[in-house]
């Protein structure tokens, strides 16, 4: 039998099941045909976030940032680097702080940019500062081996 995953897409927050085999095959999204898996990071709020959260089984880094902060500006380009070299296992999101402010003491977020990874709903690892491509594709493979 195969091993099916669940993915929420990126586009239009929809449940899909896709065999764990055809991540590699760009799947996309059985209600609006989105690519499930991005090479580049997607925008979240809250609550798309917490749906990501409740039924993905893939990996999620996400890059918590706010425009005013230079350094998260200047992460921005290595972060989507990363998403490139590391997609189809893990997907890369962003979540604006400035708009979504209850997130901070969610997650006591105490400074940006902050990247937190997430597998199956839950934290793995955090990282405050910034990062080049190289540092993030490192820290991530490092915590997923476990």
């Amino acid at each position: 039998m195969t091993d099916l995953i669940h993915i929420t897409c990126p586009a239009c927050q929809a449940k899909n099941r896709i065999p764990a085999a055809k991540l590699g095959a760009r799947p996309t999204c059985g209600v609006c045909k989105a690519l499930l898996v991005p090479e580049a990071p997607f925008e979240l709020d809250e609550a798309q976030l917490d749906k990501h959260l409740k039924n993905d089984e893939l990996p999620l880094l996400v890059d918590f940032w706010a425009p005013w902060c230079g350094p998260c500006r200047m992460m921005a380009p290595m972060f989507a680097d990363a998403a490139r070299q590391m997609s189809p296992w893990v997907r890369f999101a962003k979540l604006d702080t400035e708009q979504h402010q209850a997130v901070g003491s969610r997650f006591q977020i105490r400074g940006i940019p902050l990247i937190i990874l997430f597998d199956k709903g839950r934290e793995v690892a955090r990282q405050p500062g910034a990062m080049d491509a190289r540092s993030i594709v490192g820290w991530v493979s490092q915590h997923l081996k476990g």
